[in-house]
């Protein structure tokens, strides 16, 4: 089992910034992909950005963040982050943490609670 914890989230102008947290506990050493996920209103969840657990840490970024969020990841703590700057209103969702396990006896992957960002015009 792995646990998420978000935090993070909240109402921020266009043009600001926010960072997210998700801290995981559990099965940690499985973990094999962190990221983040959005969903919008009305519309399906998808990719954010994430990050391997591989000797280069490679990222892999949706196109509506690239440029703007940064996703980084401490080992150490387990935590993931990610760093948004230039927020727009369309930014507005639910972001939820994920991370894939590698094999396991458990499920493939677990998913946070989500936390709420709201960008205004």
């Amino acid at each position: 089992q792995v646990q998420l914890v978000e935090s993070g989230g909240g109402l921020v102008q266009a043009g600001g910034s926010l960072r997210l947290s998700c801290a995981a506990s559990g099965r940690t050493s499985s973990i094999k992909v962190m990221g983040w996920y959005r969903q919008a209103p009305g519309k399906q969840r998808e990719l954010v950005a994430r990050v391997f657990d591989n000797g280069g840490g490679r990222t892999d970024y949706a196109d509506p963040g690239k440029g703007r969020f940064t996703i980084s990841r401490d080992n150490a703590k387990n935590t993931v982050y990610l760093q948004m700057k230039s927020l727009k209103p369309e930014d507005t969702a639910v972001y939820y943490c994920n991370v894939v396990m590698g094999p396991t006896m458990g499920p493939p992957a677990y998913w946070g609670q989500g936390t709420q960002v709201t960008v205004s015009s």
